[in-house]
């Protein structure tokens, strides 16, 4: 019993040194897909910053807070907010049987964009303000940004209602955006 017992003893210190490689190696690794993704981020963001500047760029949002605070997840290639130099769209379209005014679902505004101002604060937060004016509608849009990555959170105040909108979603250059534009008011 006592030989059993010590066989079992040295058995266990034998895979002690195997057991303490394999949780260093997970640890490496981990801190390696943890840089990767944060230079994977550091990327996103300094191509987000530089659509801002350029006045092309897309949100697409993959959630919508509504103005009582309910959340819902939406598809990003269907409510976004475009601006493409002096152009811009607003869009948001739920998952609804009712085809809406756009025929997605929801509302597209698509018009002149005016009164942009960009602001970056000291640690790297972006505020994008405009205003789109469409044939029949027009919206305010505020947009903020946190440093160091590409996710954003808008505000948009139709003049058509005071159903202020929050999206969230990435802000990514309009030339890597996939979306699908419904029909304008």
């Amino acid at each position: 019993m006592k030989k059993m017992i010590l066989l079992m003893a040295c058995a266990m210190l034998a895979m002690l040194p195997t057991t303490m490689q394999a949780q260093e190696q997970k640890k490496t690794e981990r801190a390696r897909l943890k840089a990767e993704a944060q230079a994977e981020e550091a990327i996103a963001y300094a191509q987000a910053v530089d659509a801002l500047k350029q006045n092309s760029f897309v949100l697409e949002a993959d959630q919508v807070i509504f103005k009582n605070g309910e959340t819902a997840f939406v598809n990003s290639n269907t409510n976004f907010i475009l601006v493409d130099a002096d152009h811009g769209t607003v869009q948001v379209a739920f998952n609804v049987p009712v085809a809406g005014p756009n025929g997605i679902g929801g509302v597209t505004v698509d018009g002149k964009v005016s009164g942009v101002k960009m602001k970056t604060s000291k640690k790297g937060a972006v505020s994008y303000n405009f205003s789109v004016m469409g044939s029949n509608i027009s919206a305010q849009v505020w947009l903020n940004m946190g440093a160091g990555a590409n996710q954003a959170t808008v505000s948009i105040n139709p003049n058509f209602n005071s159903r202020t909108l929050t999206l969230r979603g990435k802000v990514i250059p309009l030339e890597d955006s996939q979306i699908f534009k419904g029909r304008a008011l």
